[in-house]
């Protein structure tokens, strides 16, 4: 019998509200042609690693490892605005990743492996999606002057079929200075 998928999963950081209200001032100044979707600011986040879909039973496989691996807060600078051509976005970028940032990357990735999840680890490149369909470059403001405080990683559900994703938190692990216990 096969498992029936569960939607997208991945881990991400997550924005205090003061944090994405800054983000949402930053969205606010592109300018966008009409038929371009921007994403809402109670989207907003930063993927650390994007598992895609997985059957019911192996979600809690994916809690352990998230419990295992959170440590080391950090704080993310978005120090650029860019279009991403090919998949359509506009994103905030931060070009400066912090090592704690990229050592969770490293963690999710290799402990995701182990359990047979096939994930495309060429580079971390923390952003957070502006807007979607922008099919021609716009002319993107200056560096925003917004910095995240990751503090939490966060397992996520993304509802596919729909035009805008819905997201779901599955569990939640405070980043803290000491070692994930496990």
């Amino acid at each position: 019998m096969i498992a029936e998928p569960v939607d997208w999963l991945f881990f991400a950081v997550w924005p205090c509200e003061a944090e994405r209200a800054a983000m949402a001032a930053v969205a606010a100044r592109l300018e966008l042609g009409p038929h371009v979707r921007r994403i809402p600011p109670e989207e907003y986040h930063v993927t650390v690693a994007f598992v895609g879909e997985v059957p019911v039973e192996r979600i809690d496989a994916l809690i352990a490892i998230g419990a295992r691996s959170a440590r080391g807060p950090c704080t993310l600078r978005f120090d650029a605005c860019e279009h991403w051509p090919k998949p359509e976005v506009v994103v905030a970028a931060a070009r400066q990743i912090p090592e704690n940032l990229e050592r969770l990357w490293g963690e999710l990735h290799e402990r995701l492996g182990e359990i047979g999840c096939a994930l495309d680890p060429k580079r971390l490149r923390p952003h957070v999606a502006l807007a979607r369909g922008v099919a021609d470059a716009p002319a993107l403001p200056p560096p925003p002057a917004c910095a995240w405080n990751a503090t939490e990683l966060c397992l996520m559900r993304s509802a596919r079929g729909r035009t805008t994703p819905a997201y779901t938190v599955l569990a939640r692990w405070p980043l803290l200075d000491e070692p994930a216990a496990g």
